[in-house]
């Protein structure tokens, strides 16, 4: 069954307006929203995430197909697989390794692509497919090619997006890599969260082409979305950061979570203790703030771990990634902040001092971020790429 076979339905035809108001579905997007919902590239047992409660909850279409229709047309992510495929049953598993995105964030990511007529797209994290299905409607499947690490989900996605008459080429690897025997491309967009872009894919994409990537590090989950521009020489790709999103990683740069114990086998009493003057109203930032991402991109190599509010007092953990090095600030209502620390790197100290440095330069927001990457790596920098991140020694 081909795109314009679908049927619009209320709730989706609601979804169009809601994106249309938030400003992230464009008319020429808009289009391809209505020949190709998101419903046909689902599977009938699918996880709905809970923005506002962080979980998600199994729904069956053969249970319940009109709450199975309603999710599938929300402006929600939906967790298709859990545990790299190992899991089976209806309870949700470890974690979550595939998903459908959120319909706003596809088509914020998709706006921030800019493709045109004629152009050649390659994406990496085909996933369930859609998101390749809707760059098929605008330039023609012979245009699109898509990279899936998992190969039940290549295969999965390769099936339906011919049933639905979008045979796009969809390759099973590993999206580190692109797709070098079909390159160049115009856009090179990633439906995955990375810590770091690498060089293949400014080689495999034209100059003055666009790469649309959600980049972070491994402080935190967050992600904000990097839109590169390729060089007229096509030795460099730079360009600012447009916004945060939260991305299930790329399987190559996943790392294992942290053991506390590891870190600290006893109590924080065995670590050094001093007091901060920073208070938990000011350091504990919402997940997508930029006040974290700021702090990602100075306090590096290092995890961070905001706990629940238990009694008035909110730990934060710090955890270094490189050595054994850990620290703990706990908030407290109504006192000041007791830190502990121990290891080689003065885990707080970094985060006190870079929180300082953020509010020296006003407070910058995503924009004011930007991400330069070449054969030498990639380099983070506030405003410029001439003035790089971290702008003093010792932070990293």
């Amino acid at each position: 069954m081909t795109g314009n076979a679908h049927q619009e339905r209320p709730s989706r035809t609601e979804l169009g307006r809601v994106l249309m108001s938030a400003g992230v579905l464009s008319p020429d997007w808009a289009l391809a929203l209505q020949a190709v919902p998101r419903s046909a590239f689902l599977p009938d047992l699918m996880w709905p995430f809970d923005m506002s409660t962080g979980r998600s909850t199994a729904v069956n279409k053969a249970d319940d197909p009109a709450g199975w229709l309603r999710d599938a047309d929300s402006d929600a992510p939906i967790v298709t697989q859990w545990d790299d495929g190992k899991h089976s049953g209806t309870e949700p598993g470890r974690v979550s390794t595939s998903s459908a995105s959120m319909p706003s964030v596809v088509f914020s990511m998709l706006r921030d692509l800019d493709v045109r007529v004629g152009h050649r797209v390659l994406e990496i994290g085909t996933g369930t497919g859609w998101n390749a299905a809707l760059l098929a409607h605008r330039l023609g499947p012979e245009n699109v090619v898509t990279v899936e690490v998992d190969e039940t989900v290549a295969a999965t996605a390769r099936a339906t997006l011919d049933r639905f008459g979008t045979p796009v080429r969809v390759e099973h690897g590993d999206g580190l890599q692109g797709c070098p025997e079909a390159a160049p491309y115009d856009r090179i967009i990633a439906t995955c969260g990375l810590r770091s872009i690498p060089f293949s894919w400014v080689r495999q994409c034209r100059p003055q082409g666009i790469i649309v990537a959600p980049w972070g590090t491994h402080y935190g989950n967050g992600d904000a979305v990097a839109r590169l521009i390729v060089a007229a020489d096509g030795r460099s790709a730079s360009g600012a950061f447009t916004g945060p999103v939260e991305f299930m990683k790329l399987r190559a740069q996943r790392l294992p979570p942290v053991v506390h114990t590891d870190y600290v086998p006893g109590s924080v009493a065995d670590g050094d203790e001093s007091s901060s003057t920073i208070t938990e109203a000011q350091f504990v930032a919402g997940r997508f703030s930029p006040q974290r991402f700021a702090l990602s991109l100075l306090v590096r190599d290092c995890r961070h771990v905001v706990a629940e509010k238990e009694d008035g007092a909110r730990p934060v953990w710090f955890y270094g990634l490189t050595d054994r090095s850990w620290a703990c600030v706990q908030f407290r209502d109504g006192a000041a902040a007791r830190v502990w620390q121990s290891g080689p790197r003065r885990l707080w100290d970094k985060a006190e001092a870079a929180y300082r440095w953020w509010e020296e330069e006003g407070r910058p927001g995503f924009d004011r971020f930007g991400l330069t990457v070449d054969r030498h790596g990639e380099r983070v920098w506030l405003d410029s790429p001439d003035n790089p991140v971290p702008a003093r020694a010792g932070w990293a």
